[in-house]
């Protein structure tokens, strides 16, 4: 049954990726779209397969509604914001595309580039489905599934690495699909992950056992030797 909800999570999320980018668009034809959703289709699966052998119940829990009865009103506001200025951006490469074209496109390579952190990020947030149950997509201290801290693999290197993770499919699907504009653009959801790294953080201080010990031994974090 797991299996099979996440399947069709997958493919709900496959299809609300494919509406945004192409009803604004108004055509069909446009390869660099189809190569996208195919990338997107098969990290999914590839994160969900891994979480299904070692997490099955964070599946469950990331496929329920985001806003919980334990989630502080902030995060709700934040995680609801990021939510829709990730479909905007999604929509506005295409509008930018084909409709208002901005800025010039990027060279070959640099589009090139993009697909390959596309595929990259979604990749750490594999690593993450597998690394931490307790992964979430509400801040709450979720005391029914005994949460507690976890501090190995990629949580090892920075604090947020879902956050980090998300970082290179906003900015490298803007520039696959050839939107300087939206790269640009891309600051707003990431600004939004950032404002809520630090609310979350005090919240974790407050809320699970060994954090502030765990933020002094992992410095960093979204980006290693940055932040």
């Amino acid at each position: 049954m797991t299996a099979l909800r996440a399947a069709a999570g997958i493919l709900v999320y496959v299809g609300l990726f494919t509406v945004l980018l192409f009803a604004p668009a108004g055509t069909l034809d446009w390869w660099r779209a189809w190569v996208l959703l195919g990338v997107l289709l098969v990290m999914r699966a590839i994160g969900a397969a891994g979480a299904i052998r070692v997490n099955p119940e964070l599946l469950a829990e990331r496929q329920k509604l985001p806003l919980h009865r334990g989630q502080p009103l902030v995060d709700r506001v934040l995680l609801l914001s990021f939510m829709a200025s990730f479909a905007a951006l999604i929509a506005f490469c295409s509008v930018d595309v084909f409709h208002l074209r901005l800025l010039p496109r990027p060279p070959a390579a640099v589009s090139a580039a993009g697909i390959v952190l596309f595929a990259a990020g979604w990749w750490i947030l594999a690593l993450v489905l597998r690394t931490n149950p307790f992964a979430a997509r509400e801040v709450r201290h979720q005391q029914e599934r005994r949460h507690t801290l976890v501090d190995t693999g990629v949580y090892a290197v920075v604090r947020h690495p879902m956050y980090a993770g998300i970082i290179p499919v906003l900015v490298g699907m803007c520039l696959w699909l050839e939107s300087y504009a939206g790269a640009l653009l891309a600051a707003v959801p990431i600004a939004i992950l950032a404002v809520r790294i630090v609310l979350e953080e005090r919240f974790l201080r407050r809320t699970l056992e060994g954090y502030d010990a765990y933020t002094a031994r992992v410095r960093w974090r979204l980006i290693p030797g940055i932040w």
